[in-house]
């Protein structure tokens, strides 16, 4: 994983809304953009762009049915993500 693909994974686990929806998503395995929205006190359209940004750091992906989409954690990603994270901070001498 690059260092900027790492930071960009950061950046979209960053937002509050966007990481609660993503835990969303992975207790549920597979949920729809309506029902976050309807979970989560925000609008369908601002939603659909959290679930943009996590797509595009590649922590969600998308199904279509119908004109329905369906959302599901990428758990690879996720995996890779804690792997290059911990070793970013690996023999970093902590500050005192």
């Amino acid at each position: 994983m690059t260092h900027e693909y790492l930071i960009k994974i950061t950046k979209a686990l960053a937002d509050s809304t966007r990481f609660r929806i993503l835990q969303a998503i992975a207790a549920a395995e597979e949920t729809s953009c309506g029902a976050l929205a309807n979970r989560f006190p925000i609008a369908q359209a601002t939603c659909s762009q959290h679930l943009k940004i996590l797509a595009e750091a590649g922590l969600i992906a998308m199904r279509r049915e119908g004109q329905f989409h369906y959302y599901h954690l990428v758990r690879d990603t996720l995996e890779a993500y804690h792997h290059a994270l911990a070793a970013a901070f690996a023999g970093v001498k902590p500050v005192a």
